[in-house]
């Protein structure tokens, strides 16, 4: 049998009263507290056993063993089965035999066929029934609306029906003599199989009716996911295919759609196009029914079979027949491997979207495509039962754009949609009068009268045009707002105008037509310049700004300089810090820029120190958003983060974006396929490409970072301490001073200066002439992600100084490439926060967490020394850290927790619950951050001598050669011996390797 549905079991249990059910049946119940009780009527007995609950909606019997819901009272009462008991509870006869039956073979349920009928009528009166089911049934209803087909009309015009299995229930059973009857001949007729099994169960079942209402055949569809494999989806009755569906289309229209299947023609039907019909598959285009495109005229059809290979050729072969019989064949072309249906279903709205495929039709015939004028058909859609006979009403005006549903034994008269010429989609009409237009208002003029729209920046969809309309002459005028694009909505507009105005209404309508074509093309203009990317605002320097930035640039002591004016901007303390924050937000000049998470708990500065940095960066290459969703990063513009800083206020509000944070910053670039569609409604797939590089800067309060983020970014802690909480009260107390205020007036000047300076950096390649001395740890893998932050710190502290460098080029046949030389001071800068800043991260516990441990030693140390005992017996509770830091409660407990977890710290419970602890941890302070493995600097000074004196010794086709290290062996740079490898092959290839040193200036033609 067909599965019932959960949602119509359940409904028939909590709506069906078991207690009036079973006081129906003759059974006398008493009420036994929460029970109702009586004798049980499937065994003998003389004390009441049998018990119903009201409330649970359940019986049971103690004596027999017997019990249940309503379901099982109904099976059990009629000895019929579980489906048979749930369609005897849908119709209402839940108790057909008075005494109780072991198994019924007398079917209960009314026999929708006539036993007398001819196997005409016989085969209407199945398809009738199949249509009560469909109405009735939820799972058949939810696969129309799932197919955008859950239309009434569409149901009652077509009979639509759905096979669940429970005709069966309603026939005599075929053991008897009725019962085998009637069953052979619906197996003649094709609805049951030899097997006794309804041939379309569990099918959407579509009839094929003739002019009569008469069946001809029937197809199905089923509905269901679970079916076994190789089970067909698509059936028809075993039979010679006949009829035609939807023919009496063929008469009101000389042009048809033909589909390849019913349930895509049925989609063409609910969107208005309702000349449209559909062969027996790709091969079934059959010679009833090229007769019947003969007989009654048919001119054009547009054959809309699926765009595969199958469609294509099918549709190629009834185009031959067709054009040989005289009728112009068009092709309605959908996207590769889509069938109307689908279409329909991705591309709403599908009166337009299937309305403009038709438009698009392609022309199948040879020489010029034929015109095909404009028809506006009115399809009369009528009852199809035989016995029913209507004249068409004819609709009013109100009743043409609003059409209700009618019973079905009256003629509905619908006016679909224009059917349009398959012709090329002509020009567009324009309106070319002139018009005021501003930022608030349109405003046109025709003769003496004046227009005037408001809202129409508002309207950035296409389609979409609601706006404020006035029309006014002399003192008289009329406003309203309307949706221009509704025809009756101007209709009434302009009924309404031409009664305040006094004047006819049909240059009204004209006029407006007007203002709709010219406020079409404004739109236009609007949403193309909507869509153009934002140029940046690019800031002209002045020849005094330029030469105070290059200034600083060449300052011999930029980072000291860059330390001071963020001091002097009010930024107390953490030159570390800021340092490091600043040359990340440079080293977005570099093809591999660095990554800031800025760590602190709540209200200790974080965002003070990401705020001051990004106040050193201009305008145009900074980029701060509050939260981001998860992939908002994709659709930017192609070139909004390229050499630009990101900036997150939160790291937890771009939780939702991380994985595409992770991939800007590991990738340096971001891609996505996105499936939408273009200007004709075709479906395709768009590609967006967002361009690096990217420095990223965020915040966030959580001790853990997301190790992903970690290891691709450098994480600052904010200092916490009391000493920089002092600091920082100082500095507030100094902005409130007369020298607070000065300083003050002079904070936007020096920031113009330092930006003003990063305008004027370049984004030069930069090579590492002692890349190949440099060592690093290598004892886990997260230092091959650390190594490469290591040497981008040396990269954009170089680039940082790129004024007090000689630029030089590599040329290496037509490219050209500028690059500038790291020097042992910029490693030795680099290596100190390296030391500082890796340190920190590289170590398990985070920096916060390391300050505390650093106290508790000192704590520890100072009371072993005063009470003259072992550094193990010393005991401290959360209040004497509490004082002694000054860190918050919270605080306090969420780093002693992280020092129990990893055992560097013991909790004992003391009297009252109080908590003592004890140090664990035996190693040396090391609040002081040190990254070992890192080469000492003052051997590359050395060599940064020999290579400078070296460096003017270095001529135009020779690489720079540096001296002889005290073990004998040449130093040769990477760069250096590249350009040799290259003066090797010069004899084979014919480019020339050269070096230019140019201190000034770059080529206009160098690629950095």
């Amino acid at each position: 049998m067909a599965k019932i549905s959960d949602t119509e079991i359940e409904r028939l249990k909590n709506e069906t009263s078991l207690l009036r059910l079973i006081e129906t049946s003759g059974i006398a119940l008493a009420r036994q507290g929460n029970d109702y009780v009586g004798l049980c009527p499937f065994h003998e007995e003389a004390t009441p056993s049998f018990k119903v609950n009201e409330e649970k909606n359940v019986w049971h019997c103690l004596g027999c063993g017997a019990g249940g819901g309503v379901i099982d009272w109904v099976m059990k009462k009629n000895g019929v089965s579980f489906k048979h008991a749930v369609e005897l509870l849908k119709e209402g006869r839940p108790d057909v035999t008075d005494a109780p039956m072991k198994n019924s073979r007398v079917r209960v349920l009314t026999a929708p066929v006539a036993p007398d009928a001819d196997d005409q009528k016989l085969l209407n009166q199945v398809i009738d029934y199949y249509h009560s089911v469909l109405k009735t049934s939820p799972e058949a209803l939810e696969y129309l609306k799932s197919r955008g087909l859950h239309n009434q009309e569409l149901m009652d015009t077509f009979r639509l029906g759905y096979a669940n299995r429970t005709l069966g229930l309603r026939l005599p059973e075929k053991n008897r003599k009725a019962g085998a009857a009637i069953r052979g001949r619906l197996e003649k007729l094709g609805i049951y199989r030899e097997s006794g099994h309804e041939h379309l169960s569990g099918s959407l079942v579509v009839p094929v009716l003739d002019e009569r209402g008469d069946v001809l055949g029937a197809y199905g569809r089923k509905i269901l996911n679970n079916l076994r494999k190789g089970t067909p989806l698509h059936l028809y009755l075993p039979e010679p295919h006949r009829g035609i569906w939807n023919i009496r289309a063929l008469a009101a229209s000389e042009e048809i759609i033909l589909c390849e299947a019913l349930i895509d023609a049925m989609t063409f039907w609910c969107a208005g196009y309702r000349n449209v019909t559909a062969s027996y598959g790709v091969e079934g285009f059959t010679n009833e029914m090229l007769d019947a495109f003969k007989k009654h005229g048919i001119r054009r059809v547009l054959i809309a079979f699926d765009h595969d290979e199958e469609g294509e050729r099918g549709a190629a072969k009834v185009a031959a027949q067709l054009m040989d019989a005289g009728i112009e064949c068009w092709r309605i072309r959908f996207p590769q491997g889509v069938d109307a249906n689908e279409y329909a279903l991705n591309v709403q709205p599908a009166s337009k979207s299937l309305g403009l495929l038709i438009r698009k039709a392609e022309w199948l015939g040879t020489g010029k495509s034929p015109d095909r004028p404009v028809i506006e058909p009115e399809i009369s859609v009528i009852e199809l039962a035989p016995q029913a006979e209507a004249k068409p009403q004819e609709a009013t005006k109100e009743e043409e754009n609003t059409v209700e549903e009618a019973p079905s034994s009256v003629a509905v008269s619908v006016l679909p949609e224009i059917i349009l010429p398959a012709s090329p989609v002509p020009p567009a009409p324009r309106c070319d009068l002139n018009a005021t237009v501003n930022e608030t208002e349109v405003v046109l003029s025709f003769s003496s009268r004046r227009w005037r729209v408001r809202g129409l920046p508002k309207n950035l969809a296409i389609g979409v045009l609601k706006v404020n309309v006035m029309v006014s002459s002399g003192e008289a005028f009329h406003v309203d707002t309307l949706d221009l694009y509704n025809a009756r909505a101007r209709g009434l507009f302009t009924q309404a105008a031409a009664m305040e105005l006094r004047e006819p209404e049909d240059p009204l309508k004209g006029e407006l037509g007007r203002v709709l074509l010219k406020l079409e093309q404004v739109q236009d203009e609007t949403i193309q310049k909507t869509l153009l990317p934002e140029e940046p605002a690019q800031y002209d320097m002045t020849e005094e700004e330029k030469t105070a930035a290059l200034d600083l640039l060449r300052d011999p002591c930029l980072l000291d300089r860059v330390i001071a004016d963020f001091a002097r901007c009010g930024l107390s303390g953490e030159e570390t810090n800021v340092l490091t924050a600043y040359l990340a937000a440079t080293s977005r000049k570099l093809q591999s820029p660095l990554g800031i998470v800025v760590q602190s708990s709540s209200a200790a500065g974080k965002t003070s120190l990401m705020d001051a940095v990004l106040a050193f960066i201009p305008a145009e290459d900074k980029v701060k958003y509050s939260a981001m969703t998860g992939q908002s990063l994709y659709y930017l513009g192609k070139t909004s983060l390229k050499h630009k800083v990101l900036a997150l206020a939160e790291e937890e509000g771009a939780h939702r974006a991380s994985y595409a944070l992770k991939l800007l910053q590991s990738e340096g670039e971001l891609t996505i396929a996105s499936t939408g569609a273009d200007a004709n409604g075709n479906l395709i797939t768009q590609e967006y490409h967002v361009e690096g590089p990217t420095a990223l800067i965020t915040t966030t309060t959580a001790i853990n970072v997301d190790e992903e983020l970690m290891n691709r970014c450098l994480v600052l802690a904010v200092d916490e301490g009391r000493e920089q909480t002092k600091a920082i009260h100082a500095r507030q107390r100094a902005k409130r001073t007369i020298e607070g205020l000065r300083a003050k007036q002079g904070k936007e000047t020096l920031l113009t200066l330092h930006r003003n300076a990063q305008r004027l950096l370049q984004p030069l390649a930069v090579v590492n002439p002692y890349a190949d001395r440099l060592t690093f740890l290598d004892d886990r893998t997260r230092t091959r992600r650390d190594h490469e932050k290591y040497l981008t710190l040396i990269d954009v502290i170089t680039l940082l100084h790129q004024h007090q460098r000689p630029i030089k080029t590599l040329v290496q046949g037509e490219k050209t490439i500028a690059y500038i030389e790291a020097t042992a001071s910029d490693i030795e800068h680099a290596t100190k926060l390296a030391h500082e800043v890796l340190g920190r991260s590289l170590d398990e516990l985070p920096p916060q967490t390391r300050r505390l441990l650093s106290d508790l030693i000192h704590l520890v140390a100072e009371r072993a020394k005063e009470n003259k005992i072992p550094t193990r017996s010393v005991r401290f509770t959360r209040r004497e850290i509490r004082e002694r830091t000054g860190w918050g409660d919270t605080q306090l407990k969420l780093h002693l927790a992280r020092l129990a977890d990893l055992e560097l710290l013991l909790a004992h419970r003391g009297a009252n619950g109080v908590f003592d602890y004890e140090l664990l941890y035996d190693g040396e302070d090391s609040a002081t951050p040190h990254l070992s493995g890192l080469i000492d600097t003052k051997i590359l000074t050395c060599d940064g001598n020999r290579s400078e004196q070296n460096e003017a010794r270095s001529a135009s086709g020779r690489g720079v050669v540096g001296g002889l290290s005290a073990g004998g062996r040449p130093d040769v740079s990477p760069v250096n011996q590249e350009i040799s490898t290259a003066n090797d092959k010069s004899a084979v290839n014919e480019e020339k390797t050269r070096i230019v040193e140019d201190a000034d200036k770059m080529p206009s033609n160098v690629n950095a």
